[in-house]
């Protein structure tokens, strides 16, 4: 099969006009399949420039998000990845909230073998907070 009609569904990429949503959309996410099905591996994707505002102040939480996971059918599209994570920047929500939200899109979405998102934000107050979900797949079979 033709590389361009395996990806032929992807949108995002190559987009001359990117759009940057201000509002959460997980619906941006795109996957394409995984050309290594055969074989157990991990992807690590990190976002170095993660924001979004504390829910009661409205102030801006600054996050590097980690996030492993083992592809079974499919893979992340780094693009709409980061224009889904560029969606959180309007959003308020807490620390703990963020981190398992991100957790279940890409979880619900990919449908890996596993995944493990980790949420290390910056300090406020002098108090760091690195909230880590893991979710696997036969924990929901």
């Amino acid at each position: 099969m033709k590389s361009e009609s395996l990806h032929q569904e992807l949108h995002a990429l190559g987009e001359s006009k990117t759009v940057y949503k201000t509002e959460y959309d997980q619906a941006i996410l795109e996957k394409f399949p995984n050309p290594y099905k055969d074989i157990d591996y991990e992807i690590e994707v990190i976002t170095h420039e993660f924001s979004n505002l504390c829910p009661k102040t409205g102030q801006p939480d600054f996050a590097t998000i980690e996030i492993q996971y083992s592809p079974d059918e499919w893979c992340l599209e780094s693009k709409s990845y980061k224009l889904y994570i560029f969606s959180f920047r309007s959003e308020g929500a807490f620390h703990e909230e963020v981190t398992n939200r991100i957790a279940r899109d890409l979880f619900n979405f990919l449908k890996p073998n596993w995944i493990r998102v980790v949420g290390k934000f910056n300090a406020r107050g002098g108090i760091t907070f690195h909230p880590t979900v893991t979710l696997r797949k036969e924990d929901f079979e």
